[in-house]
Formats: structure tokens, C-alpha cells, sequence
């Protein structure tokens, strides 16, 4: 998905951005960059590819190469960014978070007009920043150019700008789909995707941007120049998933989310009759282990680590491309602790269940260390459409999706028209979605979290959260 850090000082700033940038590091595996300006040297800018090294190791080198008062820096999982930009705007910097879907119909546009060319990325691709920056210079200034930019896009942007004059340029989704935090120190400002990131800089939170709205920050100011919008659609799977368990959102921190959904799993299953009877209650690394806990704390039944990822060669972010090796590391991560899992009934809680390619060497590795039984539980409902706003459930078919495969199965894309009654486990549909999935992939039991509960979990109104992947409901 990637995102981005910036800070604006009175002070030399690029240690803070590299610090910064490094937090966000969960967010992407494809490239990263950082670019900053001072006067002597003007702007510098630096990106390097990270799938298979961390941001920190490839970035170290450049420090002594960069100095500045006004620096940004990014995690991408597209193109390389930052760009830097010549226009009528002046020279500017500019990363951007989100997905553009209508990306080739924007660009043949700009191209027929005989005025704008782009740069080609390898296969003959356009890179998404550039695309943004030219839409931006289509307008007379930097905020009519981004609310420009945001309203001609179908999918969600979020953009960071930086220039020698103005600091920093801010802006958050029109729909808020992703969260734009601001922070402030004795020096400046800073604004970053990630809540926690700058909090272990010294800086403390000033507050979070609406959606849709755009700021620039200086050192000494904060100036709005466009008010947030009415309407937000913040995805819900940041609470589920993808966020860090330290930051907040919305005023509401995904630790502490995900342990309430885990509590409200449990208190629904007592009620609904589907409980077990199990010897531990047990997370799948690392996003499920909060929700189990939260499982287990309500269900009373012993929380438990039967086995263990390793991670230090093979940190969750730094996956090979190679679906064959990646199946094969994670095989390779899993260690073991055969004195919890001989014998002993399990209850796992996973964060999702999106295309399950990697459930079945994970329960046929319990069963082989001696597990008696394995049941799962997914602490969000059955993923049913690929993401169109954001990268991290999108597919390139909707059917590597593993309740649309079970669908087909039981009766065909007719069973598209009942969506909401497969994801509803107390229905007819529900439970045969829900017992061929574990005939296939050797589960006792399988529960999903249901809508309402995920929503109640998070604390939002239900018209703030974004659940399209689970409903398809825009």
C-alpha cells in the first residue's frame, strides 16, 4: 500500500525522515525514497529498491549525502518516489498513497491534449506520481491542482508535497480513506501516515486531517486551504490488518481494537452456539495474536503460542515475488512448540481469510507435530470483493478469492446474488460455505467475525468505515 513521512524545521530534519519513514516500513516491499532541500545544495533525492532489504540498510549510506530543514520520504508499493517536478509551480517533490484505477484513461487524456509527455517504467508503464504531478499542473496552484487531481481519479489519493518556499503541502484522501496525522515539536512540524512514527522522535500529536482536506505546513504555521470534507470512508481493514498495533486512527488505537473484536468474536459464539471446547486459544503471527488474546481473555480459555515465526531472515515485509518460494518460506518460519500442540485441541484466530494458499501447510503442520484438532477463526467476515481503493486485498481476478471459489463450488456465480447469506453463518448458505472450506483446508471449525461486530470492534458509525471488500457496498 506504502506510505509517507515529512517533517518541516528549524533544524536539520533528516535524520527525523529517515527515522520516520523507517516506521512505515509494514506498508510496502517494492521501493522507497527520500528527498530534501536546502539552499547550498538545493534538492537531493535518493530511492532504492527494498524487496529483499530493509529500508534502514539501504538508506544509512545516503544520510551524510542529504541535509536540510524540509524533508519527505516514502515506503511505495508502485513506482519509485518521491518525483521530483519541474513546473509552472516551481520545483517540487511529491509522493502519493493510494491506487488510481483509472490511471491509462487519465493519461491518454493529458497525452491527446499535445501538451504533456510521461516518463516509461520498465514494461512501458506510467508512473502514478508523475501522472498526479501532471494533473496538479493543470491548475493554477497547489490546491486547486490536488482537489483537481482527487476528483478526476477513481480510486483514493493522498498526497505529500514538498517545495523550497511553501514547506510542505498535505493532503488527505477525499474520502479519507486512508489517515494523514499531523505532528508538532519545538522546531516544526511534522505529518506522517502512521500516528507512532514521530512519536518516538519527540514529536506529539496535533491532530489528524479530514478527509479531502489539504494543509501546508511551515516550521511556525498551519495553514488550511481546503476544509475537510462531510464524508468519510476510512478502510476498516486498517484496523483488522494492515495498521500498526502502536497508532491510532480516528482517535481509536488498532491494539486496543483488535482486542475488543477478539472479545466480541467470543461473546457472539457462546450466544450463537458455536463455541468449542478447546485447550488453547492461539493467534496466528502477528495481527491475529491480539485479537486471540482478546478471544481468550473473554472465553477464559488459556491463550497459548503453540508455534513461533521466525523472523529474523524473513521478516514479514521482505517476502520473495515467487509465489513458490514464498510458500516455501513461510513453511520455513514456522518453528514448533511441540509440548503446546501434542495432543491438544487449538483455536486459532487469523486477522483474515483472503485466498487461503497457505492455511492448509499451516494446519497440516499442526497435525503432523500432533495436534488433536484445529479449528480457525477470522477476526473479519469472508472477503468477497478485491479491494478497488487500496492495494493490500486486490487481486488481479476476484476468484483467488477463497469464499468466491466456495461459492462456485456450491452453486455457481447464481450464488453471487446471495453474498450476504454466505457470509451470514447462521444461514443455510453460511454454514455450507463455511464446512467445505474446512473439508478443504482440514480445519474442526471455522467462524468468521461478522460485519457488525468488526464495526462495533472499531467504534465508528457504520457509514464512516469502508467494508467493501466484505459487502461490496461503495
Amino acid at each position: 500500500m506504502g506510505g509517507f513521512f515529512g517533517v518541516v524545521s528549524k533544524r536539520d530534519c533528516i535524520i527525523d525522515v529517515f527515522f520516520g519513514v523507517d516506521y512505515h516500513s509494514h506498508l510496502g516491499t517494492s521501493r522507497a525514497g527520500m528527498a530534501s532541500y536546502c539552499e547550498e545544495d538545493g534538492f537531493q533525492r535518493h530511492i532504492h529498491n527494498i524487496e529483499n532489504t530493509p529500508f534502514r540498510t539501504k538508506f544509512e549510506g545516503d544520510l551524510d549525502k542529504m541535509k536540510g530543514k524540509i524533508c519527505i520520504g516514502c515506503i511505495s508499493d508502485t513506482g519509485p518516489q518521491p518525483l521530483l517536478i519541474y513546473s509552472h509551480n516551481g520545483i517540487y517533490a511529491i509522493s502519493i498513497v493510494g491506487v488510481i484505477n483509472n490511471k491509462e484513461e487519465l493519461a491518454q487524456e493529458l497525452l491527446l491534449s499535445g501538451k504533456v509527455h510521461f516518463g516509461a517504467m520498465g514494461g512501458g508503464n506510467i508512473n502514478s506520481t508523475e501522472l498526479v504531478a501532471t494533473l496538479i499542473d493543470q491548475k493554477k496552484d497547489f490546491a486547486e491542482g490536488i482537489a483537481y487531481a482527487q476528483s478526476r481519479i477513481k480510486g483514493s489519493l493522498s498526497i505529500l508535497i514538498m517545495t523550497a518556499n511553501d514547506g510542505l503541502i498535505v493532503a488527505r484522501d477525499a474520502m479519507g480513506r486512508i489517515p494523514v496525522v499531523i505532528g508538532k515539536d519545538e522546531d516544526g512540524h511534522c505529518v506522517s501516515f502512521e500516528s507512532f512514527a514521530f512519536r518516538k522522535l519527540g514529536y506529539s500529536t496535533e491532530r489528524e486531517l479530514g478527509p479531502g482536506e489539504i494543509v501546508r505546513l511551515t516550521a511556525d504555521s498551519e495553514q488550511v486551504l481546503r476544509a475537510p470534507q462531510n464524508q468519510m470512508k476510512i478502510c476498516s481493514f486498517l484496523w483488522t490488518y494492515y495498521g500498526y498495533p502502536n497508532s491510532t486512527y480516528e482517535g481509536i488505537n488498532v491494539e486496543v481494537m483488535r482486542n475488543k473484536n477478539g472479545e466480541i468474536m467470543a461473546r457472539d459464539e457462546i450466544k450463537n452456539g458455536t463455541y468449542q471446547d478447546v485447550d488453547f486459544v492461539c493467534g496466528v503471527p502477528d495481527s491475529g495474536i491480539p485479537h486471540a488474546m482478546g478471544y481468550a481473555n473473554y472465553s477464559k480459555k488459556t491463550f497459548a503460542r503453540p508455534f513461533i515465526k521466525y523472523t529474523p531472515t524473513w521478516p514479514r515485509s521482505f517476502m520473495p515475488k515467487n509465489q513458490k518460494i514464498r510458500n516455501q518460506v513461510a513453511k520455513m518460519k514456522l518453528i514448533p512448540v511441540e509440548e503446546l500442540i501434542k495432543d491438544k485441541k487449538l483455536l486459532f484466530v487469523d486477522d483474515s481469510i483472503v485466498r487461503g494458499t497457505q492455511l492448509r501447510e499451516t494446519v497440516d503442520f499442526l497435525y503432523d507435530n500432533g495436534a488433536e484438532e484445529v479449528h480457525m477463526r477470522s477476526a473479519c467476515p469472508p472477503i468477497m470483493y478485491g479491494c478497488k481503493y487500496l492495494n493490500f486485498s486486490s487481486s488481479k481476478s476476484e476468484m483467488d478469492l477463497l469464499a468466491r471459489r466456495i461459492i462456485v463450488e456450491l452453486e455457481g456465480e447464481e450464488g453471487f446474488n446471495y453474498i450476504d447469506e454466505y457470509a451470514d453463518g447462521t444461514t443455510e448458505r453460511g454454514r455450507n460455505m463455511r464446512r467445505l472450506i474446512c473439508e478443504k483446508l482440514g480445519f474442526k471449525s471455522l467462524e468468521f467475525q461478522s460485519l457488525d461486530g468488526m464495526i462495533e470492534a472499531i467504534g465508528l458509525p457504520a457509514d464512516c468505515v469502508c467494508t467493501y471488500c466484505w459487502n461490496g457496498k461503495e
